[in-house]
């Protein structure tokens, strides 16, 4: 799993994309302990930004006990989740690149199926609630 692109993950589905830190550590246990399928979505985000490094770069800032992502994290983000035009090569640009090619615009991705979409919501929050009590039930 890659911690830094979890981070963002984490902190963009927050609102005003800033979350305390008890947050960000339940919900990366979360991500940690859901199976394979998560830490290689990650490895392969990661891999269109290489050196990513989420505070040096200015796309998260910490901010009075939590951390908080920045219209420049938003951006390299969707940059790293933007489907490529030709699969067959994609390059490694750096961050600056990353939101050099965010700043121009883009063609629309294609529409996700809402049915996709609620089952991974459903599937997250089934999650969420079997950590919930799982921590409950180690802490009595």
């Amino acid at each position: 799993m890659n911690f830094q692109v979890t981070v963002l993950k984490i902190l963009v589905s927050y609102p005003d994309g800033f979350a305390v830190m008890d947050n960000l550590k339940r919900d990366m246990a979360i991500l940690a302990t859901s199976g394979r399928e998560w830490a290689d979505r990650t490895k392969r985000l990661a891999a269109r930004v290489p050196n990513l490094d989420i505070f040096s770069h200015g796309l998260v800032e910490r901010t009075s006990g939590g951390w908080r992502i920045t219209s420049q994290g938003r951006a390299v983000l969707e940059f790293m989740e933007a489907r490529p035009a030709a699969p067959e090569q994609i390059p490694a640009p750096l961050v600056e690149e990353a939101t050099a090619a965010i700043a121009a615009p883009t063609p629309v991705p294609p529409l996700r199926q809402p049915a996709d979409r609620a089952k991974r919501r459903r599937e997250r929050r089934e999650r969420r609630r079997a950590a919930r009590e799982r921590a409950r039930a180690n802490a009595s």
